[in-house]
């Protein structure tokens, strides 16, 4: 696992991102985009491994301003469940990094460790040389299961 930006932040590709939510059960995918995202270009799928993804907006379509009550939604949504890694995803793997790190932030402030994971490359990826995601590498181009919502 690379170290991403942030010391208290990893970074995985989306195959390792697989792979830990496989193998570790308590282990949470939280899908970061924003509900536009989720509606036309659909959702990570990973029911075949008993996983059931977590939708928090980082930040709000249209105008993208971030949703100050964020941490506080994820600490919400994993309710009294100890939280095991719990890995962010976006678009390309900028807002999911940064949603990592307040995570990490919010859960430190009360005393408490989180294992926080920024999936590289997000669901849609890097831009390709014509300037399109979904291509090149990401969630679906490396053809990990996802569906429309």
């Amino acid at each position: 696992m690379g170290t991403g930006t942030s010391p208290l932040v990893g970074e995985v590709d989306p195959a390792e991102a697989w792979r830990i939510l496989e193998a570790e059960k308590t282990a949470r995918l939280i899908d970061v985009r924003t509900r536009a995202e989720w509606a036309f270009v659909g959702v990570p799928d990973t029911g075949e491994i008993a996983q059931e993804p977590l939708f928090i907006e980082w930040a709000r379509y249209p105008d993208m301003s971030q949703n100050p009550a964020f941490a506080a939604e994820v600490e919400e949504a994993l309710g009294s469940d100890t939280p095991g890694p719990l890995l962010f995803i976006c678009r390309s793997g900028a807002r999911s990094l940064q949603a990592a790190t307040a995570v990490v932030g919010h859960f430190a402030r009360k005393g408490a460790t989180v294992t926080c994971i920024n999936v590289a490359e997000g669901f849609e990826g890097d831009l390709d040389a014509s300037g399109h995601r979904g291509d090149h590498n990401g969630w679906k181009a490396r053809g990990l299961t996802w569906r429309q919502s």
